[in-house]
């Protein structure tokens, strides 16, 4: 929790009752972006992006695995997200175990839609190797390196990733795991064009606010994260925060956040296209 006067809690209210954020922002304005693609060598796919002071890493890593017998036509995702100390003195301890859960479980939310895997933004479907036999498992990570508000839509901001061709035995029995042949050479560009980005929504006064800052989220009521793809269909929904959010406004807050999408999306899409330039010419 940032420690704030009262005061500053004014001005910061002040300012974005009046539509001027104390860094000079706009109520729907985000902070200056960028990214580095390629970061972790290791990965299928990795990303660090600034958004401010927040800085965050994603990583992907896929391994072969065995699909589950309710699903035995999918791949399957496992999210989690790590709060260093050294990104925020707050996450030493217990408070950063707390808000890794609650970031793994919103970003999962988000990503991954309901449990029946209804409006997920990423096709288990397409980790299918052989039905019942060999899927994809996707391992998707984020490291918090700084923390300055607004960490699940920086955590959001996924990468392409490249998964390793696989040639399947043509022989085996029913009964036997069939061998599989892993390419070092050749790889599958994994479809993200069905990923979404997350748009959270912060309430602080009156009004609603797009990447809140640590000190905006220090004395805000809710916040509101809508998941939405690139064709504007809505993925996912989550909610932080004790106050209550009435339902009639739900509806306005996924208009809004589609709205912001699209310029969110457009620069998400040149910072990512500019830093695979650099890595390629690198």
């Amino acid at each position: 929790m940032v420690g704030l006067s009262t005061g500053e809690k004014h001005f910061i209210k002040g300012g974005i009752d009046q539509d001027l954020r104390s860094d000079g922002r706009r109520r729907l304005t985000y902070r200056p972006i960028s990214v580095e693609t390629g970061v972790i060598p290791q990965a299928n796919g990795s990303a660090r992006l600034r958004m401010g002071e927040t800085d965050v890493i994603a990583t992907v890593k896929a391994e072969i695995g065995k699909p589950s017998h309710l699903h035995p036509n999918r791949g399957k995702v496992s999210i989690s997200v790590d709060c260093s100390a050294i990104a925020s003195p707050v996450f030493e301890g217990r408070g950063g175990e707390e808000l890794s859960t609650e970031l793994s479980v919103a970003l999962q939310r988000c990503l991954l839609g309901g449990k029946s895997g209804a409006g997920a933004g990423i096709d288990l479907l397409s980790l299918n190797v052989m039905e019942g036999k060999i899927c994809w498992d996707l391992y998707i990570e984020g490291l918090v390196i700084n923390a300055d508000g607004n960490l699940l839509d920086a955590l959001g901001a996924l990468s392409n990733t490249g998964i390793p061709k696989v040639n399947v035995a043509a022989e085996f029995s029913a009964e036997e795991q069939p061998e599989v042949d892993i390419s070092d050479e050749d790889f599958l560009r994994f479809d993200t064009s069905s990923v979404p980005v997350v748009i959270t929504l912060t309430k602080v006064g009156k009004h609603y606010i797009v990447d809140a800052t640590l000190e905006e989220e220090s004395h805000m009521s809710s916040a509101i994260s809508v998941s939405i793809n690139s064709r504007g269909q809505i993925c996912g929904l989550t909610k932080r925060g004790g106050a209550g959010v009435d339902p009639s406004v739900v509806l306005d807050i996924i208009s809004v956040a589609k709205h912001v999408s699209e310029h969110f999306i457009m620069k998400l899409d040149s910072e990512i296209s500019a830093a695979e330039a650099d890595e390629a010419g690198s």
